[in-house]
Order: C-alpha cells, then structure tokens, then sequence
C-alpha cells in the first residue's frame, strides 16, 4: 500500500497540548468537578485528581492545543526537503483557524493525506473537537462522520508499524531510534510542555520540539518505504 502513496501527497503533522488552565486551582469550579470525576478513573492508588492535574492536557475537553506543526516533503535536484509551518501561540482559534485554511488547501488534491504518530486515536480527533469548541467548520479532511473506511484519508506511523498486532504502544523516540534516526527528544519531552508553556513562557522552544516531531514522523515514514532520510539540515520553515 505505501508504495502507491506519493511523498508530495502527504501532509505530515504534530500538535503540542497543554491543560486549559495553569494549575488545578485555577479551573472554575464546574469543570473542576468534571475533572474530579474524570480523574477518579485515571488515578493509581494514592493519587488525587489535582496530582494528576499535569495528564489534563491529553483530554481536548480539560486541555487546547498551542501549537499544530505541519510539513510536507518536498524534491529539488534530487534531494528531498522538509518544509514546515507551525500555528501557535496562546489564541487557539486562530491558530486553529489558520490550519483550517491550510487543510482545506491541501486536502483539495485528489490523493492527499494526512500522518501523523498515533494520530488516529489522538492528533485529528483532539483537533476536530478543539475546532468543534472553538466555532471551526471542521475541514472536510478530518470529517470522517459517516464515511467509509478507504475514504478516510488518515496515515498513522504507530498503526503501521503494528502490522495488526494491537497489544502495544511504540512511541516516536523509540521508533527514531531504532532506525537510526536523530532523536525529537533532545531538548525537552511532551511531560514538560506545560511546564515550559506556563511557567517559562516560552513558546519558541514547544514550536521548535513540535517542528521536530513532525520532521521525525516524516522520517520514520520514509524507513517504511525504505527511502533515505532527510538530511536535518535540509528543513524550509515557513513564516508568514
């Protein structure tokens, strides 16, 4: 199948999340309660809902997406390039609303997908329902309600690397290290995104990790169909 796939037709992404609010203390009542609730079932023995305030971010009813970093690979003389564009900051609709404009450019062509690592279960529907909260037509790239599996135009490196053995989790920086490639992880990880976001308040540094591990899914998906990686240097940000 991967090898019917065009690199031009594939629009590589990851998103960055953080809870909605800086501290457990800091949600409005109601929805603390929700998140009470949500967390009884989360919770190990020992552990409290506001202890595990942190994991809220993962939810997109508890948590917003600051930053969504997409890339597409792209050919030059024979070298390939990765050329990416992040929307971030701390507006979610607006940067929501920037990828839309994006999405719906590039879902127009006929054989364009969309990967991501473990996007199906976690980038496109946290983004669909960010897009749902904050007033967004959802692109009809991520509007899969009532279509047919082989219309679903969804890659995912985690689902294919589990060549249907469904019994674990393979994370990205392993992936990239098993196939020798430069590890996304070098500066910070997902668990201090909120940290780094809230209390450092720096975003430059997420959307810089984020760009990484769009740029990694892009290379692990290039070990699948057993292509040379991208040089590192090789990467074309696009500002606008």
């Amino acid at each position: 199948m991967l090898k019917e796939v065009k690199l031009e037709d594939i629009l590589f992404l990851d998103i960055e999340t953080v809870p909605l609010y800086p501290t457990y203390s800091d949600m409005p009542e109601e929805l603390k309660q929700f998140w009470d609730k949500k967390a009884s079932f989360l919770a190990k023995e020992n552990e409290e809902a506001q202890s595990i305030f942190n994991r809220s971010g993962i939810y997109a009813e508890f948590g917003k997406i600051i930053c969504i970093s997409a890339g597409f690979i792209v050919q030059k003389e024979g070298t390939k390039y990765f050329r990416v564009k992040s929307f971030y900051g701390d507006d979610e609709k607006a940067l929501l609303s920037g990828f839309a404009v994006m999405l719906n450019r590039f879902g127009a062509k006929p054989k364009a997908n969309l990967c991501a690592h473990n996007g199906k279960e976690f980038d496109f529907p946290y983004i669909s329902r960010r897009m749902l909260i904050n007033g967004i037509e959802i692109p009809e790239f991520l509007d899969v309600a009532g279509k047919k599996p082989w219309e679903v135009k969804f890659l995912d490196t985690m689902e294919l690397w589990k060549f249907g053995d469904y019994k674990s989790y393979t994370s990205l920086n392993l992936l990239a290290n098993i196939f020798g490639i430069p590890s996304p992880k070098d500066d910070i990880d997902g668990s201090q995104v909120a940290d780094v976001y809230y209390n450092q308040k720096d975003v430059e540094r997420i959307v810089k990790y984020c760009e990484k591990d769009a740029l990694t899914v892009a290379q692990i998906f290039l070990r699948y169909k057993n292509e040379p990686i991208i040089d590192p240097e090789k990467i074309e940000r696009v500002i606008e």
